[in-house]
């Protein structure tokens, strides 16, 4: 899931299973986010809190010297960032008292690592949303929070698809995204077979983003590789 300004926000992941630590911290990599701190136990995790100032945090509810909840509680009363629960704990009284607490989602071990990367994404977006910086193009600006276009004073929406492509760009630009990536970001971990359709979504792009859509300026074709996203500044 999805922007360069929110992979640099500090995670703090506490649960008490290393393999666990292990598994959450390489999917997060692999997206990006480089800037995780763990800690396997309540005590130990408000130390780091306490230092690290998370952005944040994802928590399992039992914990070997109490419970994710208490932990949160605790949390709350010194900073204010999003908490997510990741546990294998799923009845509704569990989620209740996490949500009443103002967790801002909460997950059932287990789980797909893209739905991990989609809570965590969205928490992020709607959390620190003031935070999102336009991404100047060379005859338009994307608006990935509102998924929009602003090209010529006009507001042009973008589909979920052309989101998720254009995030996928933009998270590399300046820097070539094949065909199997972008394939695979916009249609998940079976891609092959949409070659001509994200062609057919690259060209509606490009008549979003262009100012001369037959001549593209901003989203370059590498021939026999892939795409690039051109970014003013970058």
């Amino acid at each position: 899931m999805d922007f360069n300004y929110l992979k640099q926000k500090r995670i703090l992941l506490v649960d008490d299973e290393q393999e666990l630590l292990d598994m959450v911290i390489s999917i997060l990599n692999e997206d990006g986010f480089q800037n995780i701190k763990t800690a396997k136990t309540v005590a130990e995790a408000i130390v780091i809190s306490e230092t690290y100032q998370p952005e944040l945090a994802i928590l399992d509810v039992m914990l070997p010297d109490g419970s994710g909840f208490d932990l949160m509680e605790r949390i709350k009363k010194t900073a204010d960032y999003p908490v997510l629960f990741l546990t294998a704990r799923g009845e509704d009284d569990d989620k209740f008292r996490g949500f009443g607490l103002g967790a801002d989602d909460y997950i059932v071990k287990p789980f797909l690592p893209k739905e991990l990367l989609f809570r965590v994404s969205a928490i992020l977006r709607r959390s620190y949303k003031a935070d999102n910086p336009l991404v100047k193009l060379h005859d338009s600006e994307i608006d990935f929070e509102r998924a929009e276009i602003i090209k010529n004073g006009e507001y042009i929406p973008l589909t979920a698809k052309e989101h998720d492509i254009l995030s996928a760009l933009y998270r590399n630009a300046g820097r070539i995204v094949t065909i199997d990536a972008l394939c695979e970001a916009a249609w998940g971990d079976n891609p092959f077979g949409y070659e001509n359709s994200l062609m057919a979504h690259i060209r509606r792009i490009r008549e979003k983003i262009e100012a001369n859509p037959s001549q593209p300026v901003s989203l370059i074709t590498v021939k026999g590789l892939g795409y690039k996203l051109i970014v003013e500044g970058k």
